[in-house]
């Protein structure tokens, strides 16, 4: 291969490139500005960048892949152990350099623009149902304070308090009934954000095929499809279904010496936002499901509620996987197999 592999660590105003030139031999380690960057990607014949995968790194791999050159994207755990000094800028982009020339290195899928859209706006949605809930619990305290209570569930108890306003209004001093008022409006926005929100995630569901083919899996919706899909990027990035499932973390710990290997419990790697919609999915099923599959039955009898349910959400990872890297539909009664 006689493309120059560049190792580029970057930053908002201040980007260090590190790169063997293949014909003279010449090592470099240069700084450039923004601009000056890209206009001295565009003059280089086509190479290999190495990027870490942080912040406006997938931009950059877009960006730069529009330039002719191939972009990888590795993850920071996998970069640190190759500074050999002091961390600085031209450490690390010398550490880039030298980690994605190692043999079997793990790499980053880069994510569309659209799928980049729709992690944000799951951002945005789970940012709200926080805020949502410390209102909500917070009038909860608030209003005991005065010996008011409510039933549990965010849903029940502000119907109830809404309910009751008549009653809270001669309980509750006048400043805070005032203020309770303007609390459950702010409350009321705040839904009607979440409802527009899950009304744009379910267009981008609607319009993509990748998504459409996941939710056929029991216990995968339309807000774990969208996530799945913009997270996963190109999901043949993972060799297996089990990979997939230990790249988000369900799967157990592992932890042995001496040819002992022991496992623990799971190891919560990976998105906890994308691994917290598997496990929820999977309690549904398992709670509603109607005729449950003989491998859930048989779970069941010999696991706790909760193993079981982080198995089925790894099993869902798993058969996400593979209806994504090999385009196939989702068959309820298809039988795996070990290849030869």
């Amino acid at each position: 291969m006689n493309a120059t592999t560049y190792g580029l660590d970057v930053a908002k105003h201040v980007f260090q490139m590190y790169w063997v030139d293949n014909q003279t031999g010449e090592i470099a380690n240069r700084r450039f500005r923004r601009d000056d960057l890209i206009a001295f990607l565009a003059q280089r014949p086509a190479g290999r960048v190495a990027l870490e995968a942080c912040g406006s790194a997938h931009w950059w791999a877009r960006k730069i892949e529009t330039l002719g050159h191939e972009v990888v994207l590795l993850h920071a755990k996998f970069i640190r152990p190759f500074v050999q000094t002091n961390k600085t800028d031209a450490a690390d982009a010398r550490a880039i350099w030298t980690a994605v020339q190692q043999p079997g290195m793990r790499t980053v899928a880069a994510k569309t623009e659209d799928q980049q859209a729709m992690l944000g706006l799951h951002r945005m949605r789970a940012l709200l149902i926080k805020f949502r809930t410390m209102q909500v619990n917070q009038l909860r305290g608030l209003l005991y304070e005065f010996g008011v209570s409510f039933r549990a569930g965010r849903a029940a108890g502000l119907a109830e308090m809404r309910a009751r306003m008549a009653e809270l209004e001669d309980a509750l001093p006048g400043t805070m009934f005032s203020s309770l008022r303007d609390q459950l409006r702010r409350i009321d926005g705040i839904e009607q954000d979440i409802d527009q929100l899950e009304k744009q995630i379910g267009g981008w569901h609607r319009q993509e095929a990748a998504c459409q083919a996941i939710a056929a899996v029991p216990g995968i919706g339309r807000l774990t499809a969208t996530a799945l899909v913009a997270t996963i990027g190109d999901a043949k990035t993972f060799r297996s279904g089990r990979e997939f499932a230990s790249f988000l973390g369900l799967v157990p710990r592992q932890s042995g010496t001496g040819g002992k290997i022991q496992l623990g419990p799971i190891s919560r790697r990976g998105d906890p936002y994308l691994r917290t919609l598997l496990i929820h999915g999977a309690r549904s099923v398992m709670c509603h499901a109607k005729v449950p599959t003989p491998w859930q039955k048989a779970i069941l009898e010999r696991r706790p509620a909760n193993v079981a349910a982080v198995a089925l959400a790894n099993k869902m990872a798993r058969t996400a996987w593979a209806i994504l890297a090999h385009g196939a539909a989702y068959d309820r009664h298809h039988i795996s197999a070990r290849p030869v």
